[in-house]
């Protein structure tokens, strides 16, 4: 029998509105009732998918069953060395290893055969130990090599504990410092590492300066005092300059210091100004500027080093063209781009030619710049996906344009590209703008129209949406996804506003009170996919902000959908948002609005927000999934949605998993996380 969860009215009072939550006692992590409600609602959902364990076994065993589980990356060069990570069958967790370099072609590494010389950095597997979940937040060597800087976080609550490790006697140094963020920057000859901290909201607010081996207290050398930015702090691939930034969700401001020099002061490149959002690279004897000051789609300026608030435009904006980022080289330029819905890579040669564009063969894809560390360097290392190309490395060779292959992600079990065929379609939403959707599905599994468009024989579909934060969700493989496809369904993605796909504008139309569109993006997505034949049940599928779209899209068109999988998801969205105490919201107000001190946001989202608008009628079945120790949407939001819906709505049944060790990204270790996913996808399997 399903959980009933007990209720405690609760009344609030916001611009002249009174609302009752009854649920709001899920807020209490520490309460025993709380726990003893989540693991009944895990036991609960347990016994209603039972039936389904058999079927979650075998996709399990098909997902570790095309992964290839001895693997290795391929090596990153750093100066002196070629760094890279490897995986070995049966241990949860990857390990990071070096060799010196001897030329500067990457050494060829088998699966299963440690280089000669190999040093092992890391490895995940030991440090992990028996704790249920581990998570390395950052590991970075000096510059010199000889040090390594690594955090470690065992809750899943993203607050890391950062340790030291002498590279040349493989010693871990004294030096032990907790409750860091992510990322952090050495000083040019390794006597210094910055990092950052977060306050009570999980900001990062601080960054500080640690200088190894001394006992002084590490020094605070930038505090963010406005609580809509976080800080970073970074050093560019010269070596020369430490970048510290700072940054809300529409501005952004950057301060520079000599790496050479820690204990100097940083100075502010252009100050901060609201709606002006800048990034800046290091390339020799000037700066990059990538800003969209009178550029909504961001434009790339140079900027003399004496001087680096002036800026000189080097590529203009262009309405059809989204900038996205620049990597500076000694002798060349890469801009990543993002036009017609695909990303793309142009060059700015060093030597005079003319700039131009690397070609790509498939109709769908999505390419980035990765894995370039080096500065002074003639080839760009590329990462490359779609949706029937497993992940994939390759080198352009700027002096010849040759594309060079340097790994394809092993899929075992035959698995052939050729096999499938990937599609775009276009949507048309209410206000009749045109919404794309990437679909990948299995030859033979449908039969294309006369006309060329949709199908003659719909198929079962999980349409999967995010729309938030300018996030794309591009084209990407998926290993597991095959499980879907080899069973007939068709897999697509509906590109909604909201994202970033068709450039910044297409962000700005699904934010702030245009969030609607988002959700009426994902609508009309759905009833094309059926009108024209390419689909007979979908399920929906989203996650984090992505399960608010979940959430959102049942209240508004509960019989287009056959199921729902929302993921840690964002489905309780005017509370949180109203609550400036609690992680993240001060924030998010750029993104969401202001609901607390604006009247005319508090009714717009509370006319969107999934838990405020659930009614009698039928709803699909929904699976949400959760994690206690998400310290990004929090356990409960998705809980009392669960139990409003279970009291509330007709159809269903509505359940409710919480993975009691975890955090936003769910489990940790890769078998771990293949079971997760092989839950999800046999309950997606049995809606068909």
């Amino acid at each position: 029998m399903a959980p009933v969860a007990k209720k405690v009215p609760v009344e609030r009072t916001h611009h002249g509105d009174t609302v009752i939550d009854e649920y709001a006692w899920l807020l209490k992590k520490d309460d025993p009732d709380t726990i003893a409600y989540l693991e009944a609602e895990n036991a609960y959902t347990q016994e209603m998918t039972a039936h389904l364990k058999d079927l979650q076994d075998t996709v399990f065993q098909e997902i570790k069953g095309r992964t290839l589980e001895t693997d290795l990356s391929v090596p990153i060069r750093r100066d002196a060395w070629w760094y890279y990570s490897r995986t070995e069958e049966g241990k949860q967790y990857g390990i990071q290893c070096r060799v010196a370099a001897d030329g500067d072609s990457p050494p060829v590494l088998r699966p299963g055969e440690p280089l000669p010389g190999e040093q092992v950095l890391l490895d995940g597997n030991e440090l992990a130990g028996d704790s249920p979940f581990f998570s390395i937040g950052t590991s970075v060597a000096s510059p010199d090599g000889t040090k390594l800087a690594y955090s470690t976080d065992y809750k899943g609550d993203e607050r890391f504990t950062l340790r030291f490790k002498n590279l040349e006697t493989g010693e871990l140094l004294s030096d032990e410092i907790p409750g860091v963020f992510y990322g952090g920057a050495w000083s040019a000859d390794g006597s210094t590492f910055f990092y950052t901290t977060i306050d009570d909201a999980w900001r990062p607010y601080r960054v500080h300066r640690h200088t190894l081996g001394s006992d002084a207290d590490d020094v605070i050398v930038y505090q963010e005092d406005d609580e809509r930015f976080w800080v970073g702090i970074g050093l560019t691939r010269s070596l020369r300059y430490l970048t510290l930034s700072a940054g809300s969700k529409i501005t952004s401001e950057v301060w520079i210091l000599d790496a050479d020099d820690p204990t100097g002061e940083f100075t502010v490149v252009r100050p901060r100004r609201t709606g002006v959002e800048y990034g800046l690279d290091h390339a020799g004897d000037h700066f990059l500027v990538l800003h969209n000051d009178g550029a909504v789609n961001f434009e790339l300026a140079t900027a003399p080093i004496a001087d680096p608030a002036s800026w000189t435009p080097l590529i203009g904006h262009r309405e059809d063209t989204r900038l996205l980022n620049v990597d500076a080289f000694k002798d060349h330029v890469a801009v990543h781009f993002r036009r017609d819905g695909l990303t793309g890579i142009r060059i700015l040669p060093g030597d005079g030619r003319d700039p131009y564009e690397i070609p790509f063969p498939e109709p769908l894809y999505d390419v980035t710049p990765s894995g370039n560390a080096q500065f002074e360097t003639s080839r760009l290392r590329l990462g490359y996906t779609s949706l029937v190309t497993p992940p994939s490395v390759y080198e352009y060779d700027l002096r010849t344009g040759e594309l060079i292959l340097l790994k394809r992600k092993p899929v075992l079990g035959g698995y052939d590209p050729a096999d499938y065929e990937q599609f775009r379609e276009w949507a048309t939403a209410e206000d009749g703008t045109r919404v794309p959707i990437s679909i990948v599905v299995k030859k033979g599994a449908i039969e294309k129209g006369a006309d060329k468009t949709g199908t003659d024989r719909p198929a079962p579909t999980v349409l999967y949406g995010y729309g938030s934060y300018e996030s794309s969700m591009d084209p990407y493989f998926s290993v597991a996804r095959l499980s879907l496809l080899d069973r007939g369904f068709v897999f697509a993605i509906a590109h909604v506003r909201g994202g970033g796909e068709m450039g910044r504008r297409w962000y700005e139309d699904g934010k702030l009170t245009n969030k609607k569109n988002t959700f009426t993006d994902f609508v009309a997505c759905a009833r094309h996919l059926k009108a024209v034949g390419w689909s007979s049940r979908i399920v929906a599928r989203g996650g984090s902000a992505g399960g608010l779209l979940m959430g959102a899209v049942a209240n508004l068109a509960p019989e287009l959908f056959a199921g729902v999988v929302a993921e840690v998801p964002f489905v309780d969205a005017l509370n949180t948002i109203l609550d400036p105490s609690l992680p993240l919201t001060v924030i998010e107000w750029d993104e969401w609005g202001d609901p607390l001190h604006n009247p005319e946001v508090y009714a717009y989202m509370k006319s969107y927000s999934p838990y405020e608008n659930v009614d009698g009628r039928p709803y699909p079945p929904i699976l949400a999934i959760t994690s206690l120790n998400d310290t990004r949407v929090f356990y409960h939001e998705p809980a009392k949605w669960i139990a409003r819906l279970r009291d509330t709505a007709g159809g269903g049944p509505f359940l409710l998993k919480t993975e009691m060790g975890a955090g936003h990204g769910g489990r940790s270790g890769r078998y771990d996380a293949w079971h997760e996913e092989a839950f999800a996808l046999s309950w997606i399997l049995d809606r068909a």
